[in-house]
Formats: C-alpha cells, sequence, structure tokens
C-alpha cells in the first residue's frame, strides 16, 4: 500500500514595493495581507506604504474636513477616503481623498465594492511620496480622465491643483483673492494660503461662500435630475 503525501497549500507571497504584478495577482496578495496594509498599483509596480506620520495624518484630516463639507452640501456627490480605485488593467491606487459624481459621472462601484474607473476629482498628500504622486501616479489619473489632481506636498508646504485640459494636466493657479475654483464641482472653493497655514476657519468660509453661489444649486439640481440610466 502507497501512502500519499498530504497536499500542502502554497502560501500567498506578500506584496513587496517594486513587484511587477497584473491586477488580478496584486488583488489576490492583497486580500491576504493585514488589515491596515497598504499598498497600491501604479504602472504594473507595486508600490507599499510607509507607517502614517503627523506630517501626512494631520493634513489629510484637513483635506478630508473640506472636502466632506462640500459632499454633504451637494446630494449626488460622494466623497472617499483612502479607497481602493481601479483605474486600469495596469493601475489601482489608494487615493488619500477623492470626490465623484455618482450618478452618470466617469466611475461606478463594482459589485465587490470598489471604485472602478476615473473618479472626478483626485487629492493626494505627498510627504515621503512625492516622486510617485508627481510621477507615475499623476500620469496614471491623466491618462484615466481624472479631471482635477490635487497634492499637497506637507514638506514643502506646497499645494498644486492640476486640471485636465486638453488631455494635459494644466496647473492651476489661485486667483487675486488666493483662491481656486473647481470647474468640475461647482462651489468647491479652496483658500490655499489658509489651508496651508492650517486656518481651516477661513478654509470652511470661503467654501461656504462658493457653495452659497448659483451655479452651485444649478449642479445640485442637474444632479436631481439624473437617473441610473443617465
Amino acid at each position: 500500500m502507497v501512502l500519499q503525501q498530504p497536499i500542502r497549500s502554497i502560501p500567498i507571497p506578500a506584496l513587496e514595493s517594486g513587484d511587477l504584478l497584473t491586477r488580478t495577482e496584486f488583488e489576490r496578495r492583497y486580500e491576504a495581507t493585514p488589515e491596515k496594509f497598504k499598498a497600491e498599483l501604479i504602472e504594473g509596480v507595486v508600490y507599499v506604504a510607509s507607517p502614517v506620520r503627523a506630517f501626512h495624518g494631520v493634513p489629510h484630516a484637513d483635506l478630508i474636513t473640506w472636502l466632506g463639507v462640500y459632499r454633504i452640501a451637494t446630494p449626488g456627490v460622494s466623497a472617499a477616503d483612502n479607497t481602493t480605485t481601479r483605474l486600469d488593467l495596469d493601475n489601482e491606487p489608494q487615493p488619500d481623498a477623492l470626490l465623484r459624481i455618482e450618478i452618470g459621472g466617469s466611475s461606478t462601484i463594482s459589485e465587490d465594492g470598489y471604485i472602478e474607473g476615473a473618479p472626478e476629482l483626485v487629492a493626494e498628500i505627498a510627504t515621503s511620496s512625492a516622486t510617485i504622486d508627481l510621477g507615475a501616479k499623476k500620469n496614471a489619473y491623466r491618462r484615466n480622465g481624472v479631471q482635477e489632481y490635487l497634492v499637497w506636498q506637507t514638506f514643502e508646504n506646497r499645494f498644486s491643483w492640476f486640471r485636465l485640459q486638453a488631455e494635459e494636466f494644466v496647473l492651476i493657479a489661485p486667483d487675486a483673492d488666493g483662491i481656486i475654483r473647481s470647474s468640475t464641482f461647482p462651489g468647491l472653493w479652496l483658500a490655499v494660503s489658509a489651508l496651508l497655514s492650517g486656518n481651516m476657519i477661513e478654509v470652511l468660509n470661503v467654501l461656504q461662500v462658493g457653495m452659497a453661489e448659483p451655479a452651485h444649486q444649478a449642479f445640485i439640481q442637474e444632479l436631481a435630475g439624473r437617473s441610473p440610466m443617465t
């Protein structure tokens, strides 16, 4: 009688920065990692995030506050924090923050709960990741049609707002009042200097002024008139 050796399951390899993977293999390995682990697939390359320090966490909270207030006041728009986004077969980032139009926008929610396609607005906090955020990741967002891309370089205390124009990201400067106004989300106004100095009261006051504009009210009405088949 020949005894058969038990079949041993092959362990799933851990994700490591620099791995060249398909999106399917990236997701397979990601699902086997601890819950608080963060990794992204950018242009087919894996990037494992470093531990989050205050240099990242504090501005992240301010950015989410600003976008969250806008989302609350704008039915039909969703905000998300650190949410895996399937851009294409080679790119599955986890943006620090995003805004997306729920019905008739350029992204959807998959059956398994992921964002698929390009959100209209993506924001990243760039500390140790600045090279990626302003390099390969920026190109992936541009190529997939993200309309507005915001990068907050916390070490340099610099905020960059890029707008997609003629298939290229164009850097938008604040106006004479120090404000940048979103072209995709009417009423989403940002007092850049106030944000960089941590003056969130002023940031939210300026946002309230923007959301009181007729263009924001018209946007809300336009979104309300959409149907799931639009």
